[in-house]
């Protein structure tokens, strides 16, 4: 979730669109659709597909996310990385902080919410709400941080494993607490592999990306069919050729379809407004239609789910608008307001 560079490749970009839409797409669904009054297989139908993405959407965006983090990681000047884990704590007790007030709006939304002071703090260390992608990647730029005397091969297999306990459900159900733990492989993967996913994704071409799209859907119906899932290693196995699966994709739109690659690129450069402001409109309204006595029909089942999700980033980007152009960007950079400080506090 970083801000946007004239310089950098593009497919990056376009795999953090598509995640990005994805994560919408995903509360859209879980939270909003399946719950309407009159919903039905359609529905069903946008569950499962969205469960089947699963592997890619947040284990390819953890990847991207540790490519771009490599260099600030691992130099020898650790005030980057510092900086970077500062800014992305506070802004998840910020932006926990407006989202606990905002949602009790909306009491009746499905998502986790503080009650109390006790559930606030317990949101804020050790039960992260659906924003704990923030919370992840100030630990995990920690973790690269700490261990980057280590051998590649050595930190990438701790973290697999750790990946295949937290993927079989023995990780207690504290919020995303197990979303945090399994997902650190990826984001290594990314930090210490940059290299070698730049030189894969240089050799990407049509049909390797059909080839694996066809090993990602084989996988997913035999881990269906056998009923593995929760089998230690299954699930950074099958994310793995998922992510594989996903940067093949944004290489490709990126290369041969400009028309698609151009809005996902301009929405990629612009995960963070969107991620941290979605599930407030999406809550109220939600909040709206159930007191409206809205019903579904099949139709509009069908269309539902992408006419919402587009609303929702819509109105994320355009409420980021206008909170920058109220001089309100700290809420997207909280260093800014002790960058602004430390220099009136030494005169």
């Amino acid at each position: 979730m970083t801000a946007p560079s004239a310089s950098r490749v593009g497919w990056p970009d376009v795999a953090k669109g598509i995640c990005i839409i994805l994560v919408v797409l995903w509360h859209v669904v879980t939270k909003h659709a399946i719950d309407v009054a009159g919903a039905g297989p359609v529905t069903d139908a946008w569950a499962m597909l969205n469960a089947q993405l699963l592997p890619l959407r947040i284990p390819l965006f953890f990847l991207v996310s540790g490519m771009f983090a490599a260099r600030a990681v691992l130099a020898d000047d650790g005030n980057s990385w510092r900086r970077r884990a500062a800014r992305l704590s506070l802004l998840y007790v910020v932006w926990v902080l407006i989202q606990t007030f905002v949602l009790a709006l909306a009491p009746d939304f499905d998502t986790a919410r503080a009650t109390d002071g006790w559930e606030l703090l317990a949101q804020l260390t050790i039960s992260p709400t659906n924003l704990w992608y923030l919370l992840a990647l100030a630990v995990y730029l920690a973790i690269g941080r700490l261990t980057r005397a280590l051998p590649t091969a050595v930190v990438l297999s701790v973290a697999f494993v750790v990946a295949a306990v937290a993927g079989a459900g023995v990780i207690p159900d504290l919020g995303n607490l197990w979303q945090l733990v399994q997902n650190l492989f990826f984001f290594l993967v990314g930090l210490r592999l940059r290299a070698i996913v730049e030189r894969f994704a240089k050799s990407v071409g049509v049909w390797r990306t059909l080839a694996l799209a066809a090993v990602y859907v084989a996988a997913l119906a035999l881990v269906a069919g056998l009923a593995i899932r929760l089998l230690p290693g299954v699930w950074p196995a099958l994310a793995l050729i998922a992510v594989a699966f996903g940067v093949s994709l944004s290489v490709l739109l990126d290369r041969r379809v400009g028309v698609i690659a151009r809005p996902l690129r301009w929405i990629g450069q612009r995960t963070l407004p969107i991620y941290v402001l979605h599930m407030m409109p999406l809550a109220l309204i939600d909040a709206g239609l159930d007191a409206a006595g809205w019903r579904t029909t099949p139709a509009l089942e069908a269309i539902g789910p992408i006419v919402l999700t587009a609303a929702v980033i819509v109105i994320c980007l355009g409420v980021h608008a206008l909170l920058m152009r109220c001089g309100l960007g700290v809420l997207f950079d909280p260093l800014q307001a002790t960058d602004r400080l430390v220099p009136r506090l030494r005169r």
